[in-house]
């Protein structure tokens, strides 16, 4: 018998033995993998809301090996004079990671920088006035920091 002969047959065997067994089998990252990624690092308020709604369900995304881990916004303050730019930074940390893991970080890190901006100015657009103004500046030196040494 030919290894892939005998490979493709052992395959089901496995997968029956693990089920039998209790174990759901091991299943390799899903195909559309790269195109869930790139939709949840664009500059839209939508991208952003998919990917907020997929950060609460993780576990539904297990399967595409995501990594979900977070420094916020690292040596910056996370909430700058009470303005909230954590998860701002935390969808940020997730585009670096993930394309990093890729292998495709050049290629992505101007967009995920100017998501990162666009994320920032939504959250100051909850603001009028002075404290708007204040907000906007600070978001545009988040920016410009990530744009240089990110």
């Amino acid at each position: 018998m030919s290894r892939r002969l005998a490979a493709a047959l052992s395959a089901p065997a496995v997968a029956v033995t693990l089920l039998v067994a209790g174990a759901a089998p091991v299943q390799a990252a899903p195909a559309d993998r790269s195109r869930v990624l790139a939709g949840w690092t664009q500059t839209a308020a939508s991208s952003y809301g998919n990917w907020l709604a997929a950060r609460a369900d993780q576990a539904r995304w297990a399967a595409y090996g995501f990594d979900w881990t977070t420094d916020h916004c690292s040596k910056s303050p996370d909430n700058p004079f009470g303005f909230p730019f954590e998860t701002s930074c935390a969808r940020h940390d997730f585009g670096y990671r993930n394309y990093k893991k890729a292998g495709t970080f050049g290629t992505n890190k101007p967009r995920l920088d100017s998501a990162l901006y666009e994320d920032l100015k939504r959250v100051c657009g909850k603001y009028t006035g002075a404290k708007k103004t204040s907000c906007t500046a600070l978001a545009w030196t988040y920016y410009e920091a990530v744009k240089k040494l990110g």
